[in-house]
């Protein structure tokens, strides 16, 4: 299992209310920041590590910092030379031998096959030790003799370093145009870049883009940095000036789903190639360059939060758009070529005759802008987040259009967005506006107002936060005070940024206060005060687990913790967890965490797969946690709502590689069913379950294992099982190694703990007594059968009883194995006599020969 540090922000208190499942988990997703692109919005100077950090401390952990070179190489070893001579090579009709100023002190000897060279140039030079890149291949300067003569460097064309596609001479610059030894990287002002790694969680999308970002570490460093306050840069987007003709007329049907609707028509673009600073920015994040127009779409995307779409408008029947839903079961094509059959409910950006896009999802195949296109129209928009999640988990489509629009996409940052897009078009495409500038927008949303006092920031902080800071922080965060009060320390009421979607509540603006003040600011109390209280059966509960969890971490094994939500698709064509039973989620995040967990062996595998995919294969692992299930033969009703559910706790066991590794002292010993089945015995002892109390019996449950036991009290109830993890349970996860697997009943066991009580007894003052048996026993016959038969043969003297031996094959009959057992038998008050013992032992054989049919040999 993967496990990285996470920041306090990033978790709430919350209740879970079965009733309506309603939990506030949080799930990651991981946003590539470009450090350039960042400081295109907030001048700093900080450094990327720094930067890093910062992010962290406000909630946006970050994690790794990659280093993203402009041109591979970063032209390391490079640098600007002035030749000095220039001969024709005497052994060659197109070599020169040259010799080139490299700025330290002695001239270079370099053997030039260039037909350009010549002396008095200055030239870009690779040094000796130098690696150049061509494409994936690589290869490097080194010393050599070229037709007898020697030769230490190489004088660069423009595609041997990467600055060009040109290779019809070497390059020669401006006479002067740097001194002999410059740098080439410092020559061409080359800078790399940095990409940083956000994990964000779905409260916080309004940091899903690079000037959301900047924004909140603009905050932080207000508070922190002294200087002022950095002052977020956002490129002008002018309102566009309505031009001749008429535009796409847009019609929105479906309101409800449709927030607002912005479009703009322009003419006359050329689609192309994308300028080198727009495909750094794009590329830098890892989207490939597409033409201008498009790329430009990402650009905003990427850059302000806001998903645009291009159309062709030759491809707009009719000329007009239309925002509906369209029949159950129409057939629709999307950009990736698939075809869709439409749900009634799903959202369609239609023209005159059909759909062309589903609505903040997916493009259409047949509407998109190709290089033939002339003409455009740019669509921004809000669309809402149930609708668009909804059709998403339909279709199995998640794009990064759809991962906004599901957390809550800013409409009143829609018009922006689109006139940036629209001032860039024109500036990189060429073109203009076509009529009017459409803006649908029914219902506008206004900020959300928050009343909050300072008295209320202390009690929930626990310490006083001083009030010019706060108003600071308020200011920083965009949160305007429209009026203030004189009630609990000062009133505030607040607007809030409506690109906030997560904070509506005076708890959820003391929490970005928080974030940004610093949870490190908040000192930890010299003393505690607490009440004296008796150990409740809740407390007990604990205290078994941290027992079990200490005994478990002391033999080796390590605790995971695995999500409780789980893919549906891991039940299909289980009898032991049949799909129907599963308690499904009404808007899963996605299709992988849209069920809550039956039994906890899918998590494990697919931590073990983790583990394994990286080299580390030896694993013993376990997991305390809780499964739900649902009974689809009971309805809830108005008295018992929960009436169809079940959630009950775990504790689970994985056991896979080896359980010794080689050393001098011992050679490897790989894990086998009966290490765990040992650790499962350990466990159950533990927790004052004796081998007395319990019974294991072989178990057929071949969807789960593919040889398996189960452990019961005598009276038959199931107390958890133990197997072999079937082999198709393993493809599942990819595995291709066994896994050896058990799942307690912690609940169960936790109640039977409970019963336990403990007593002293002293040391035993008489000998013990072994005893061995060998017995000639079917193959159908286990170890658990022989191991009842002794003990309910005999309950006041035996001690213990253990198999030592198993031997099957040559001369032994058919279907036959043998068994050597030993036992202990001890009497606490007296030595035991051989009369006494003789009895016992002819009692034991006796049930045996009866019960299992047992032979002595």
């Amino acid at each position: 299992m993967h496990i990285r540090n996470f920041h306090p922000s990033n978790f709430r208190l919350f209740d879970l209310n079965f009733v309506t499942l309603s939990v506030e988990i949080y799930f990651f997703a991981v946003m590539n920041i470009s450090y350039k692109w960042l400081r295109d919005y907030l001048p700093f100077e900080l450094t990327p590590e720094e930067v890093a950090a910062d992010l962290t401390s406000i909630g946006l952990e970050t994690g790794t910092i990659e280093r993203v070179e402009s041109i591979k190489g970063g032209l390391r070893g490079i640098v600007i030379g002035k030749v000095l001579t220039c001969e024709a090579h005497p052994d060659s009709d197109h070599l020169h031998i040259t010799t080139v100023d490299l700025g330290d002190g002695a001239p270079t000897q370099i053997v030039c096959g260039a037909p350009n060279v010549a002396a008095g140039q200055t030239v870009v030079v690779a040094t000796v030790g130098t690696t150049l890149y061509d494409g994936d291949k690589e290869f490097k300067i080194k010393k050599s003799k070229i037709r007898g003569v020697e030769s230490f460097g190489m004088i660069c064309a423009e595609d041997e370093i990467g600055i060009g596609n040109s290779h019809d001479g070497i390059i020669v610059l401006a006479d002067g145009a740097a001194a002999p030894g410059t740098p080439a990287a410092d020559y061409y002002s080359l800078s790399d870049d940095y990409v940083l790694e956000v994990d964000l969680t779905p409260n916080r999308i309004d940091a899903a883009s690079h000037y959301g970002v900047a924004r909140d570490l603009a905050a932080y460093l207000a508070c922190h940095r002294e200087g002022g306050e950095p002052s977020l840069v956002r490129p002008d987007a002018p309102v566009p000036a309505t031009g001749e003709g008429r535009g796409v007329d847009v019609t929105v049907e479906a309101a409800d789903a449709c927030t607002r609707y912005c479009g703009l028509t322009i003419a006359g673009v050329k689609v192309a190639e994308s300028p080198e600073w727009l495909k750094d920015r794009i590329t830098a994040i890892g989207l490939r360059p597409i033409n201008n127009v498009v790329d430009i779409t990402n650009y905003i995307l990427h850059g302000f939060g806001q998903p645009l779409h291009c159309f062709d408008r030759a491809k707009i029947a009719g000329d007009r758009i239309v925002v509906r839903r369209t029949p159950a079961g129409t057939k629709f094509v999307t950009l990736d070529g698939v075809e869709r059959k439409l749900d009634a409910a799903d959202l369609m950006i239609c023209n005159a005759d059909v759909p062309m896009c589903i609505a903040g999802v997916f493009g259409g195949l047949d509407s998109g802008v190709t290089e033939a296109t002339t003409d455009i129209f740019l669509e921004s928009a809000c669309f809402n987040p149930t609708s668009v999640r909804k059709t998403a988990r339909r279709h199995g489509l998640s794009t990064d259009s759809s991962f906004r629009f599901e957390r809550g996409v800013d409409p009143n940052g829609c018009v922006y967005a689109l006139r940036l897009a629209a001032k860039l078009v024109i500036e990189l495409a060429g073109g203009h506006i076509v009529g009017r500038e459409t803006d649908i927008y029914p219902e506008p949303v206004a900020p959300y107002p928050v009343t909050l006092s300072y008295g209320a920031i202390t009690r929930l902080l626990g310490q006083e936060i001083p009030a010019a800071t706060v108003d600071g922080i308020l200011r920083s965060l965009e949160i305007d005070i429209t009026a203030r009060g004189e009630a609990d320390g000062g009133t505030m009421q607040l607007a809030v940024p409506t690109y906030r979607v997560d904070v509506r509540r005076p708890c959820d603006v003391i929490e970005d206060i928080l974030r940004i003040y610093g949870y490190n600011n908040i000192a930890i109390p010299s003393s505690l005060h607490a009440s004296v209280s008796f150990k409740t059966p809740v407390d007990a509960a604990d205290d078994l687990r941290r027992i079990v969890a200490d005994n478990l971490s002391g033999a080796g094994w390590t605790e995971i913790l695995n999500n409780s939500l789980t893919a549906k698709g891991y039940y299909d064509g289980l009898a032991t967890y049949p799909a129907d039973r599963c308690v499904e989620l009404l808007n899963p995040l996605s299709q992988d965490l849209n069920v809550m967990r039956q039994t906890l062996v899918f998590g494990g595998l697919e931590s073990l797969a983790h583990n394994i995919n990286r080299r580390s294969a030896d694993l013993a692992m376990y997991e305390f946690g809780n499964v739900y299930s649902r009974n689809p033969q009971l309805e809830p009703s108005d008295d018992a709502p929960l009436r169809p559910y079940s959630e009950s706790a775990r504790l689970a066991l994985w056991l896979t590689g080896d359980v010794i590794r080689p050393s001098w002292v011992r050679p490897e010993a790989e894990a086998t069913f009966f290490d765990l089945k040992a650790t499962v015995a350990n466990i159950l002892a533990r927790i004052g379950l004796s081998p007395a109390e319990t019974v294991v019996k072989t178990l057929e449950r071949p969807d789960m294992y593919s040889a398996a036991l189960a452990v019961e009290t005598r009276n038959g109830k199931l107390l958890g099982t133990m197997g072999i993890v079937a082999p198709a349970l393993l493809a599942k996860a990819d595995i291709k190694v066994p896994v050896y697997y058990a799942e307690l009943d912690w609940s169960t066991l936790t109640a039977l703990a409970a019963k336990h009580k403990t007593t002293f007894a002293p040391l035993p003052k008489t000998q013990a007594v072994k005893r061995d048996l060998s017995l000639l026993i079917d193959k159908a016959v286990t170890m658990a059968d022989i191991e009842r038969v002794v003990r309910q043969s005999e309950r006041r003297l035996l001690r213990d009883v253990a198999l030592f031996d198993v031997y099957e094959g040559k001369g032994l009959p058919a279907g036959k194995k043998s068994y050597a057992i030993s036992m202990i038998l001890r009497d606490d008050e007296k030595t035991l006599q051989d009369k006494a013992i003789d009895a016992v032992m002819a009692k034991i054989i006796t049930n045996l020969q009866k019960q299992l049919g047992a032979e002595l040999r």
